[in-house]
């Protein structure tokens, strides 16, 4: 469950490159790419995410067709180092989603009406408190009078609401890799580190 303010994104056609440019595909590591959160569009003082009303916000609401464009993982990496767990819109793009959903960032994809009223809610009051309840599939703001469902498959229901990322969906095999690596060929190739 992730409950919580958010921060209100009115845009629509939102793409990968927006949400972290090139300049930040540089870096090595998983971590440090909230810096470079929407970097271009920060550099407007009335930009949303320079509005200290939303600082702390770990949801985030847009329009429709967030996460559109290349396939970058780095997207998602940006999202949740700066501290969001779920992206609440109309559409997402299809590797945004499932780039997301490996990541531990819940996309909440609602109709354009449910859309339109919560991002309106929360442009209107920075303190609305928002719950995205992923065991349930329900998207809850009572205060702006919104409730609605939200799709997941099971399988991924299950992998954010236990919090499993993809290494921690094979470590749960451990017992089965290591049986297979016990009885395999010498001449396949190992996973085992030489000593």
């Amino acid at each position: 469950m992730v409950s919580g303010t958010a921060v209100p994104l009115d845009r629509s056609d939102v793409d990968t490159d927006q949400i972290i440019p090139s300049d930040w595909l540089k870096r090595v590591e998983r971590t440090g790419f909230g810096a470079g959160l929407f970097a271009e569009w920060r550099d407007d003082r009335h930009f949303v995410l320079n509005n200290a009303a939303f600082a702390g916000a770990t949801i985030l609401v847009t329009g429709p067709n967030f996460g559109v464009g290349s396939s970058r993982e780095h997207a998602v990496w940006a999202l949740t180092d700066y501290g969001f767990r779920a992206v609440v819109s109309p559409r997402f793009g299809d590797i945004f989603r499932s780039n997301a959903t490996k990541a531990g960032l819940v996309p909440v994809e609602v109709d354009a009406v449910v859309g339109r009223t919560l991002l309106d809610a929360v442009l209107a009051d920075p303190h609305l408190e928002v719950t995205v309840d992923v065991e349930r599939g329900l998207i809850e703001a009572p205060a702006a009078g919104v409730e609605a469902p939200f799709a997941l498959d099971e399988f991924t229901r299950q992998r954010l609401v236990e919090g499993l990322d993809d290494i921690a969906l094979t470590e749960r095999r451990a017992d089965e890799v290591s049986a297979y690596e016990a009885n395999r060929s010498n001449w396949l190739p190992t996973t085992t580190v030489p000593v």
